[in-house]
């Protein structure tokens, strides 16, 4: 006789099989239909000669696609709540979309706690009875990857976070990412004269790197004895990881008491302070300088570095201290890039067009340009896209418009590698843009830039006292 067929069996198993390709069919159906409403927009704005109402008509499309982007953003979860983390800033997107996309950060849907748990034991080898006095059900958050729980060890005072990743998800994220290298090269053949297709393949590669907790784990703690013994002080609060608990898919860490860098002006607000006020200005200009600091250090001192500074990362603590979390996507920057960018840093503080121009080319950025004054254009897009403070004139990047650096200068190929310090950068600028803060990493970075290339011996002692006095004797941070 045989055995009763188990049709729910059957059917989660076509799911799982069926599902990566439905991902993909969902992903191009939106990407294709947002693509062409911009493309028949700007055919039938280019017949208004009206500039105001061009204005108002280019604000109503861009709340459609907002729109559009969110829904398709929301509903495929994963790795496009990444993307919505990358594009959803001030600075580089129509305030439409950031209105929409900012609140979908560590939005994604939790795991069941039966799920959880059953990863958890197998992962550590023990029942969750015997590891946590304490564990609480309901998760802290979920994002792309994995979703964090409050817990208490046993045998211990202090609580701990621990991080789970969501099963299979692995597979899902490599589905999309292939998709948009698919979209990312009709697009820099079309439209942007870029090249986009390195950066997906860099965030392939990093993303890669984010299903590995062990990495992570060893990321964090280099990064923890990096800042704390290069300062009297670190810059800011790094976790410390609980060793003998942790595998691919599980990280214990030391649990940081704060509130999302998001949710800081309503904090303010409820503690009885002005968040137009000069206390409140005076929190956020520390928060901003302890975290370019530290990255300053990161980047351009060690090579190593986190690379995923967004909202979600970042905590504040007790007296304006800034916690950083999720170490997932820690670069190790090559030698060559990392004296590279710093000539760049020097570059666009001290507004070099001529020292950018020969940054690029160390940095092995190839571009093509056939516009009148080439070097201050390479400057204009240095300073686009590797400072915290945009152009003169430049309010928003519109890679689409004429007048877009990166329209007149075509960057035909972009080193992966330095993806990373890109969006670290545009990341660092959103931050700023919230926190209504307008500045120049580049001018805070310049003396460890200064002091890298002088370890190097780029830079001799002379030329480093004569920078010294050209800069004068202010060294503030704003």
């Amino acid at each position: 006789m045989l055995p009763p067929v188990d049709f729910k069996d059957i059917q989660e198993k076509l799911s799982t099989h069926f599902r990566p390709w439905n991902r993909s069919f969902q992903f191009w159906v939106r990407a294709v239909d947002i693509y062409t409403g911009y493309k028949v927009f700007q055919v039938r704005v280019s017949f208004v000669k009206d500039v105001q109402k061009q204005e108002a008509m280019w604000e109503r499309q861009h709340e459609v696609a907002a729109q559009k982007i969110y829904s398709m953003c929301s509903d495929l979860g994963g790795f496009f709540l990444k993307v919505a983390q990358i594009i959803g800033k001030p600075d580089l997107a129509p305030a439409a979309w950031v209105k929409r996309l900012v609140t979908l950060c560590d939005r994604a849907p939790a795991t069941p706690f039966g799920d959880i748990q059953l990863m958890l034991e197998k992962e550590l080898g023990k029942s969750i009875g015997e590891m946590f006095e304490r564990f609480e059900m309901d998760p802290l958050g979920s994002a792309s990857i994995a979703q964090v729980h409050r817990a208490r060890l046993r045998g211990d005072k202090n609580d701990v976070a621990v991080k789970v990743q969501h099963p299979g998800i692995q597979d899902l994220m490599m589905t999309d990412i292939r998709n948009l290298q698919a979209f990312a090269l009709y697009i820099q053949k079309t439209d942007v004269k870029f090249d986009l297709y390195s950066i997906t393949k860099e965030m392939e590669t990093q993303i890669g790197y984010e299903f590995d907790f062990i990495r992570e784990a060893n990321a964090m703690e280099k990064i923890r004895r990096f800042l704390y013994e290069n300062n009297k002080k670190s810059p800011v609060l790094v976790p410390r990881v609980i060793r003998d608990m942790v595998s691919r898919r599980v990280l214990v860490m030391e649990y940081m008491d704060g509130v999302p860098i998001l949710n800081l002006g309503d904090e303010i607000a409820k503690r009885g302070i002005n968040p137009g006020g000069k206390i409140a200005a005076a929190a956020k200009q520390k928060i901003l300088e302890s975290l370019t600091l530290a990255y300053g250090q990161m980047i351009l001192k060690s090579g190593f570095f986190h690379a995923d500074p967004h909202p979600g990362n970042i905590l504040i603590c007790k007296g304006s201290e800034v916690a950083l979390l999720d170490y997932g996507q820690a670069k190790d920057l090559p030698e060559n890039l990392r004296l590279g960018y710093a000539n760049l840093v020097l570059a666009i503080a001290d507004n070099d067009p001529i020292r950018a121009a020969e940054s690029y080319r160390e940095l092995g950025i190839d571009t093509l340009s056939h516009c009148e004054n080439e070097q201050q254009e390479l400057l204009r897009l240095a300073q686009t896209m590797f400072d915290t403070k945009l152009p003169p004139g430049v309010v928003m990047l519109q890679p689409f418009s004429e007048e877009s650096s990166i329209k007149k200068i075509a960057v035909l190929a972009f080193p992966e590698e330095l993806f990373s310090v890109l969006r670290t950068v545009h990341l660092l600028r959103g931050l700023s843009v919230g926190l209504g803060i307008n500045y120049s990493c580049a001018e805070q970075w310049r003396s460890i830039a200064e002091e890298a290339l002088y370890g190097a011996g780029r830079l001799k002692g002379k030329d480093m006292k004569s920078r010294v006095r050209r800069r004068g004797l202010s060294r503030r941070f704003f």
